[in-house]
């Protein structure tokens, strides 16, 4: 049992008043200062605590200065002893400015290339209320229902608005892009029937293919690139078939046929599509599609030059559950009213992990829900308007270019052409140059054209000039032939319903949707709200001077395969930002490629693949992970085609050097790489980190270092200095953008200059010039999302190197202050041998309360809701514990309140202990507590409502965030397994 060591009082910690020490004076005000003072006005915005409390909170832990802290935390063998060499920061006014010159280098020219991303009219309401919203961007993945209905909601109409496009039974919450679903829909066929052959149309987007190409290979899959309709499914060998609706080129063609061959020979299908045109189209499930894939980007998210933008899956019911990513589900809370919670797969690969089906332990749910919005916003009628539009001036545009003799080889279509003018192909690029036009070229001349939403009649007629026609569209708008085409017209038009549910049909008017945004943001707890300790997850503060530059028209609205010196502002951010990326890593090149941690973790270990290859050693395939490691670490092991062997801990929660040792030396002859994350996952600075590497190398093996923890580091030390040869960056944790609810993320890579020439390619836009040794491609856009990276770019600029180092001291201090306060009341499961310091984060254990009064992690967690927090991560890295990173955003009060509301909590445990409180019914075991239950006229619970509702003096009616439903209930929605929107009879009638 843990004793209280120290009286159970409210202390004046939450009381504090927070002041800034630079305008406290005694005496006269000094004048006599420098005439010009550099100030860092930026990290005292970004850095919570004051200098004051600074001083206080290291006085409560026994340091005199955050040096002399650090000093002691960080090994001396690996502290880094010089400053890093990052340009002077700049204020906020100064950077906007200047980000603002630097995306203006970006032409805006019409880009009519298609290939999976249209320009799109974004509704001017979403983009503030989302996309501009800290409300909705600051949110964490809803692992905590209860305080995230509302976002689970949105991501629920995502889902419906899927499965009923699709017409399939059921779909995920997104993935990373189109890329990555069209490849976890092959492997899910080999999944499912352990066939290692895979058909992929010709026709399919060239990114698509690579991507496919290139996740199925490490996995030793045969992928073939083939004519869907010669392909021969006699053999019973081939998993799963892949093909475009309408394809690359804009064909729309009946894959009815290839279906039904492929099924009677146990052959799943796997059909990618583009959702707006499933509004005029019939759905691929209506053709024998078993999944079905795409991007839903065009469903009002910018271009960004390629992200980020959500990758929608659907399946039938059948394929659940093999279905990767995340699922939301529909279930019941404790009063028995209706309640959303992930399903199924929730953190699957932290269960499984090199037995898991996926890495993927992210999505794009910020993007997710302004796709769901906009078609909420729009409906099934305006959705399909928008469709009519679009349609109509590509009826026109290919009835003008057709009159004028030019080649159109699509018979059916729906906004894409491929033509073969009559003009000379060096007429027409010189035509296009001269309109600011970009099109697609193929190799034989022939040129591809996607119209969107933004096209007008003016687009049309600039259109028919480049090909060389003389007509315009006023003069086609009455001849009866332009329709010959339409595909209403057709044996593929659409004639079954979707999106009947009245959230779709009940919030076409400004006033109503922007009510419905806010109803459901206000369902949810986000960092404009408290803090959000979860350990390994970094929820720091995303300023609005960093999110600004994401909303300039400069940055959102290029095509991705747009012409290199149309996007010299991008490039120019992409060189800045890697040059002061790898002086705080101490790497020599990053790839902007991966859009999520675990697509970085996949990326670098097939960089050491592709490398130990180049050396002559194919042979090479184990890698060591030690057992706390963060579950996507063996998963995306697997996912290259590594053996994974387990490394032991230490009871002390560090790396068993010698079990590493001797794994190393037993197979040198086969060691890929080490996986290890530092500081620890268990939250603490190990001193063998150098030898570790150390042994790895002298074995043959190169080090994957998972920079989840980088934000322990930047400043302090440089994991390429001590042994790491690559990581990936989470800019999503340590750099400052968003989690945006469960995504976007950005995984970037930094590597070593040995494996520079083995960084991901791209066949469209190759991010590594023409002379490098790729092994392939991991995201269908060649940068990755790059629309978020000006997030990361403004946080390095604004800070420094001063501000970044004092940025991870702080870090640390908040840390030691919050392990140090509730040392009393809370064991801390694990702190370095040599310093008795915590890293950035500290794991509390709470084992002991099962025992001793029936409590569990999951009580003090929804308990913690009531206090208006979110709870911290629970049960991981060790089950029954709680891991707490406060980050350096986070001040003195607010980290006091959360102390305060864990010793209360802590004390109520007691109450439980002495039988003060039921062991049963209780505060915690009913927690969290809901409006409505609390000023129901019945309650018959044995505490009283005010210590329900109100347990601590800083938790205020004016203040409260009340848990929209009561704790969820998550095994009954696995049992009664519910993905798409349920019959709702009142709620929108408002």
């Amino acid at each position: 049992m843990i004793k209280i060591t120290a009286p159970l009082k409210w202390y004046s910690r939450s009381k504090s008043i927070i002041y800034n020490a630079r305008y406290i004076t005694t005496g006269a005000v000094k004048a006599d200062g420098p005439l010009l003072q550099n100030k860092d006005e930026f990290p005292s915005r970004h850095i919570g605590p004051r200098d004051s409390d600074i001083i206080t909170m290291l006085d409560t832990i026994g340091f005199k200065s955050l040096d002399e802290l650090t000093d002691r935390a960080v090994p001396k063998n690996i502290s880094l002893n010089k400053a890093l060499e990052i340009e002077e920061p700049v204020g906020e006014y100064e950077l906007i400015n200047r980000i603002r010159k630097i995306a203006e280098k970006n032409k805006i020219w019409r880009s009519y290339i298609g290939m999976g991303y249209y320009n799109c009219c974004v509704p001017h309401t979403i983009m503030r209320n989302i996309f501009e919203n800290p409300g909705w961007t600051t949110q964490y993945t809803p692992y905590q229902p209860e305080v995230a209905q509302g976002r689970l909601e949105g991501l629920l109409n995502y889902q419906t608005m899927v499965a009923e496009l699709t017409g399939l039974e059921v779909a995920n919450a997104s993935l990373l892009d189109e890329g990555t679903a069209a490849a976890e829909a092959l492997s899910l066929c080999f999944r499912h029937n352990k066939r290692r052959k895979l058909l992929v149309s010709d026709k399919l987007h060239p990114q698509t293919i690579s991507v496919v190409q290139t996740r199925l290979n490490s996995l030793g899959l045969q992928v073939e690139v083939v004519n869907v309709f010669e392909s021969d499914f006699s053999n019973h060998d081939v998993a799963g078939v892949l093909f475009q609706y309408p394809d690359t080129e804009g064909n729309v063609q009946d894959f009815s046929a290839v279906a039904e061959d492929a099924h009677s020979h146990g052959t799943l299908v796997c059909c990618a599509t583009d959702l707006l045109s499933l509004t005029l189209l019939r759905p691929p499930s209506e053709f024998g599609a078993d999944i079905a894939l795409g991007t839903s980007q065009r469903f009002g998210v910018p271009l960004g030059y390629g992200g980020p933008h959500a990758g929608f899956f659907a399946c039938n019911q059948s394929l659940v559950r093999l279905m990767p990513g995340r699922m939301i589900g529909v279930t019941r809370d404790a009063a028995g009213r209706d309640g959303y919670r992930l399903a199924l797969q929730t953190r699957e690969q932290h269960i499984r992990r090199d037995k898991a089906t996926s890495n993927i332990c992210t999505a794009q749910a910020l993007l997710a829900n302004m796709s769901a919005m906009f078609a909420v916003y729009h409906g099934p009628q305006g959705l399909k308007d928008i469709a009519l539009k679009i349609h109509h001036l590509t009826l026109l545009l290919n009835h003008g270019l057709r009159k004028d003799s030019n080649t159109i080889t699509n018979e059916v279509f729906f906004d894409t052409l491929k033509i073969l003018p009559q003009l000379d192909i060096e007429e027409v690029k010189s035509r296009a140059l001269e309109k600011e036009i970009n099109l697609r070229y193929y190799e034989d001349d022939s040129v591809g054209v996607a119209l969107d939403e933004t096209v007008t009649v003016g687009d049309v007629d600039d259109l028919f000039y480049v090909l060389g026609s003389r007509y315009t569209v006023q003069n086609l708008l009455e001849d009866p032939e332009v329709r010959s085409q339409a595909i209403y017209k057709t044996d593929f038009r659409r004639t079954s319903p979707y999106l009947t549910h009245p959230v779709f049909n009940s919030h076409h008017s400004e006033t109503r949707l922007v009510r419905y945004m806010k109803k459901l943001e206000n369902k949810d707890v986000s960092l404009v709200h408290s803090m959000i300790p979860l350990g390994s997850c970094t929820m720091k503060l995303n300023s609005t001077t960093e999110m600004m530059p994401c909303s300039f028209k400069h940055f959102t609205d290029i095509h991705p395969f747009a012409p290199l010196d149309q996007s010299l502002g991008y490039h120019q951010l992409f060189a800045e930002l890697e040059k002061d990326l790898c002086a705080i890593t101490g790497y020599d090149r990053i790839s902007f490629q991966p859009n999520s941690g675990a697509q970085g973790e996949y990326a670098g270990l097939r960089a050491i693949q592709c490398y130990h290859e180049a050396k002559g050693d194919k042979h090479r395939d184990v890698c060591l992970i030690p057992v706390s490691a963060h579950g996507t670490n063996p998963a995306s092991a697997q996912m290259a085609g590594m053996r994974v062997e387990p490394v032991k801990v230490k009871q002390n929660g560090t790396i068993d050097v010698e079990d590493l040792r001797s794994k190393a030396e037993k197979f040198r002859n086969r060691l890929s790489c080490l996986m290890i994350t530092y500081p620890s996952t268990n939250g603490v600075f190990e001193d063998t980190v150098a030898e570790v590497c150390d042994i790895t190398h002298k074995n043959g093996g190169q080090v994957y270092l998972d920079g989840a923890n980088m934000n322990a580091q930047v400043g302090l030390c440089r994991p390429g200095d001590y042994g790491s040869d690559v990581s990936h960056l989470n800019l999503h944790k340590t750099f400052c953008i968003p989690h945006g609810g469960g995504g976007p993320g950005m995984g970037p890579i930094g590597v070593k200059s040995h494996l520079a020439p083995f960084l991901p390619g791209h066949p469209v836009v190759n991010p590594l010039g023409a002379n490098s040794t790729t092994y392939g491609v991991v995201s269908a856009a060649p940068f990755g999302s790059s629309a978020i990276l000006p997030i990361s770019w403004a946080y390095i600029k604004m800070m420094g190197a001063r501000g970044l180092r004092k940025a991870t001291q702080v870090a640390i201090l908040n840390a030691n202050y919050m392990s140090t306060v509730l040392e009393p009341y809370y064991t801390t499961l694990f702190k370095s041998a040599t310093s008795q310091l915590v890293a950035h984060e500290f794991i509390i254990d709470v084992r002991e309360f099962k025992k001793t009064a029936n409590i569990e992690a999951a009580d003090i967690a929804k308990r913690l809701m009531d206090y208006g927090f979110h709870a911290p991560t629970m049960s991981w890295p060790v089950a029954g514990t709680l891991m707490i990173e406060p980050t350096e955003s986070e001040d003195k009060q607010e980290l006091d309140r959360f102390c305060d509301a864990l010793i209360s909590i802590r004390q109520e445990i007691k109450d439980i202990e002495e039988g003060r409180l039921d062991i049963r019914i209780n505060p915690l075991k009913l927690a969290p507590h809901t409006q409505e239950q609390v000023i129901s006229s019945t309650w018959e619970r044995p505490y009283t409502r005010e210590q329900a509702a109100f347990p601590a003096p800083f938790v205020k009616p004016e203040v409260k965030v009340w848990p929209s439903v009561a704790r969820i209930d998550d095994i009954y929605g696995d049992k009664h397994l519910v993905c798409t929107c349920p019959p709702i009879l009142d709620e929108y009638n408002y």
